[in-house]
């Protein structure tokens, strides 16, 4: 199995590609959707994330409010990591478990979108990486507009992720968003393309249909084993 790494920042454009992925039939698994189902009302994560931060970030329903939470926690360093030590155990479960339902379907390539990528150190297994990048003042403009905030507002947001530039110098491919819709299809293509080319060895090795080869070769080796054994014992 080939495990894609998917991450950006901030109005990066990662959801677009990711998007885009999903439209060309290659399994996504979302880190943000694992996140939502791990703070859902009842879960040890909403458990361990309302002891900290108090009944106050909840709605009326009993959920967490997501928008209350994130103003919290991006306005406040410490914050922000003591909530990501607080649900980096669920996720990083709900994340295996999704990967280990792909690889009993048979899925040859998948990719993990993750925009802690490299923060939670699961960059350690996806090969290629890649990081979708977009110059800061575009960055600025886009969340700006998106979200309806205050340019001293956008700039807190994505002050308090790393830095773009960064995440850019550690991938194995970059996908520009800076300029069109059609420009980044027409980069995500040529992506699509190397991601899908023939399994090495090894991934064929850790793919379901690999682990079935080695499986019957490992039987087979055997029983080659006790016949040749069965045939030198009777003519001694």
């Amino acid at each position: 199995m080939r495990i894609v790494g998917l991450t950006g920042g901030i109005a990066s454009g990662k959801s677009t590609v990711s998007h885009l992925f999903k439209a060309s039939g290659i399994p996504v698994v979302d880190a943000d959707v694992v996140a939502r189902d791990v703070l859902r009302k009842g879960t040890g994560g909403w458990k361990r994330v309302v002891r900290a931060f108090g009944e106050g970030i909840l709605c009326d329903d009993g959920e967490v409010d997501r928008a209350r939470l994130g103003q919290i926690v991006f306005s406040d360093p410490e914050k922000r990591q003591l909530l990501n030590r607080l649900l980096a155990p669920f996720i990083s479960s709900g994340l295996f478990w999704e990967i280990v339902k792909l690889w009993f379907k048979g899925s040859k390539v998948i990719v993990l979108d993750i925009p802690l990528l490299f923060e939670a150190k699961m960059d350690q297994w996806t090969k290629p990486i890649i990081v979708v990048w977009v110059d800061p003042d575009t960055q600025l403009h886009r969340l700006i507009a998106r979200d309806g905030i205050s340019e001293e507002q956008a700039r807190n947001r994505i002050n308090a992720q790393t830095a773009l530039d960064w995440k850019r110098s550690r991938a194995d491919i970059v996908i520009d968003n800076s300029r069109s819709l059609e420009n980044t299809k027409e980069q995500f293509q040529e992506v699509l393309n190397e991601i899908t080319s023939p399994l090495t060895w090894k991934e064929f090795g850790l793919s379901r249909r690999g682990a079935f080869w080695v499986l019957v070769s490992i039987v087979v080796g055997v029983l080659l084993f006790r016949n040749v054994y069965n045939d030198v014992k009777t003519a001694t």
